[in-house]
């Protein structure tokens, strides 16, 4: 066969692949490697049954021409063979074989788009990176992730793993980002990784880097504004904008972002991730059932299906059922015993959701045809919660999702299961170490049940992975209130209120309140620093303090959470109590009215408005009253 034919025959393999006609490219490159026996053709065949599925005889076509020794593209190859075999220890024994460098482009199906490829260390490093993480060695897989990511910033999807696992800390995250060695036209792509990082910073600098995204995209191509166009209304920029909303707690603007998006593509899993995350915080359980409705109707394998059912019924409150999507569980309490055998006893306890019943039509047979044992427990992986078979959800289904591990431990928290709860943010401290959230609930609990120190601890820890979250500083300086150490509560509230982007939302109204709670609760020797054992020499000063700039203060910030919400009863009674301690009765009496319009029965403000009414009628008449109300109060 002539030269001019065999080629022929090269370009309609290439044809039958870009068409995807994986057997007829199979059957043709065959015959061209037969009768060339060149290397370039033997690697188009093995790309061939690659694409077509037949990984066994693609990894023995390459590992039979002993080529796979020489050329990495080919070690490649047959190391993604073993990937798709689930093959791990093996595929990393492929990826370690000692090289022996030769001329790679001979394996070209394309020369000319040789420059424009990612280099295949970096591919190789990326590959290496999954073997590690399937085999649990998660502190190997995240240094081969940041060697993929170095030896080619274009490998975008290695980047993608240390993000979207939480294998690095806010810092690393920096780190890595500027030590890449981006190429003079990819300043565009710097911007982009930078918007895909954790978005903690400051509202000028997160604004700043999409601005600067936008900027990098004008000047790569002046005289072509169609790119800053596409760049300003692409769904991964506008995702990555309305996850920044998200964190900053402005949901409702997230919400709305979100549906934009997912108008324009209903399947792109990363707003879609975000939408569910906007409408749990505003309670939007319509909106979350009919999203769990689709999702698992269309990735019935996706974790993110079964984390948006759990989100439906945790938002409903119904977090028994909540958590068993979150999780996967045995199976073995519904067997029952018929004469001594065992036998399936499934009982209904509630009716079926959209989303299950072609789940139960499929596995009924499955399961009673199943051979059942006393002595082991069966672990089906199928999917009939209306039948209390509970069954493998979103952390199971995917070990890494990071939503799913933490929605789990909420809603064992929501039921105040403090130990399950705590069992379930550690196993995600452990697997998401570039994460903060698992280590900050930690502390919660732990406050919760009172062991202030051990609180303190985690969220310090939390604070050192990332330090520009203001949910760490609030619940440092919630702590620190319990500790009765006010003056540090009020610091680190005031560096909450530092790290929250303006202007301030509802979501934030309890720290501004938290913050006047320690005002009034500060003693104005303390605040300065003076040592307890000059505080009698200072009292004057300390009066000064006590009674005038201190609860001026408390006020000032009661006002300011008023503005962000007109319903909160801890404000009010807040409020009432502060200008009580100043001898403003009748502002005292006007606002414990108030809190008790909107919960008449609240006990600590009855009592206090019963004496703030009788102060008001004593005032100027009882010399006593400074030392009776002092008692009071004391």
């Amino acid at each position: 066969m002539r030269e001019e034919e065999i080629e022929k025959l090269r370009g309609v393999v290439r044809d039958c692949v870009s068409k995807h006609l994986y057997s007829s490219a199979i059957f043709f490159a065959d015959k061209v490697a037969a009768l060339t026996n060149d290397p370039a053709d033997i690697y188009m065949q093995a790309q061939a049954l690659f694409l077509g599925r037949h990984f066994r005889r693609a990894f023995h076509l390459l590992n039979a021409s002993k080529i796979v020794l020489t050329d990495l593209r080919f070690r490649y190859l047959a190391a993604k063979c073993l990937e798709e075999l689930n093959d791990w220890d093996q595929c990393l024994s492929m990826l370690n074989l000692p090289h022996h460098h030769t001329n790679n482009s001979l394996i070209y199906l394309d020369k000319d788009a040789a420059a424009a490829e990612i280099n295949i260390s970096s591919a190789i490093c990326f590959l290496r990176a999954k073997a590690y993480e399937a085999l649990e060695n998660r502190a190997q897989a995240r240094l081969w992730y940041i060697a993929a990511v170095k030896a080619d910033p274009l490998c975008y999807e290695a980047l993608e793993c240390l993000i979207e696992k939480h294998m690095l800390t806010c810092d690393e995250e920096a780190t890595l980002l500027s030590s890449l060695q981006f190429g003079p036209e990819d300043g565009w792509l710097s911007s982009f990784y930078s918007c895909l990082t954790k978005k903690y910073d400051k509202e000028s600098v997160v604004e700043a880097k999409f601005k600067e995204l936008e900027k990098e995209s004008c000047i790569s191509d002046s005289s072509d504004s169609s790119i800053t166009q596409t760049l300003k209304a692409n769904t991964d920029l506008l995702a990555c904008k309305a996850e920044y909303y998200h964190q900053c707690g402005e949901y409702q603007k997230c919400f709305e972002l979100t549906s934009v998006l997912l108008e324009k593509d209903p399947f792109h899993l990363k707003s879609t991730l975000v939408h569910l995350a906007a409408a749990m915080e505003l309670g939007n359980s319509n909106e979350l059932y009919l999203m769990a409705c689709n999702l698992v109707k269309d990735y019935p394998q996706k974790a993110l299906s079964w984390f948006a059912v759990g989100c439906y019924y945790y938002c409903i409150k119904k977090y028994d059922q909540s958590h068993r999507y979150f999780r996967d569980d045995t199976v073995a309490g519904y067997l029952g015993l018929s004469n001594g055998w065992p036998q399936w006893n499934p009982t209904c306890i509630r009716p079926l959701c959209d989303w299950e019943l072609e789940s139960r039509d499929s596995f009924l047979p499955e399961m009673y045809s199943a051979k059942v044992s006393l002595l082991q427990e069966d672990r089906k992986k199928k999917i009939l919660i209306g039948f209390g078979v509970i069954h493998s959800k979103a952390t199971n289904l995917d070990g890494t999702f990071p939503p799913a591990w933490i929605g789990y431990g909420n809603a064992y928290a929501a039921r105040e299961e403090g130990d399950q709860a705590m069992s379930v943010y550690r196993t995600a401290a452990r697997l998401f170490p570039g994460c903060h959230l698992p280590t900050l609930y930690i502390g919660m609990e732990y406050m919760r049940t009172h062991s202030f120190k051990l609180a303190e601890q985690f969220f310090m820890q939390a604070k050192t992975i990332c330090p520009s979250d203001p949910l760490v500083y609030n619940e440092l300086g919630v702590v620190a209130y319990h500790m009765k150490e006010y003056n540090k509560a009020a610091l680190w509230f005031e560096k909450t209120l530092a790290h929250i982007p303006s202007p301030l939302s509802e979501l934030w109204e309890p720290t501004v309140v938290n913050l006047a709670h320690a005002y009034r609760k500060l003693n104005g020797a303390a605040w300065l620093g003076v040592e307890l054992k000059v505080m009698a020499a200072a009292y004057c000063l300390g009066q000064f303090f006590l009674f005038g700039w201190m609860y001026h203060e408390a006020i000032s910030r009661y006002e300011k959470a008023l503005a962000l919400s007109t319903r909160s009863v801890s404000t009010y009674a807040g409020l009432a109590y502060t200008y009580h301690l100043q001898d403003n009765f009748t502002a005292a009496i006007t606002y414990y009215h108030k809190a008790l319009w909107l919960k008449p029965d609240d006990q600590f403000c009855t009592e206090m408005l019963s004496v703030a009414l009788v102060d008001e009628c004593r005032r100027g008449v009882d010399p006593k009253i400074e030392f009776r109300r002092s008692e009071v109060f004391v």
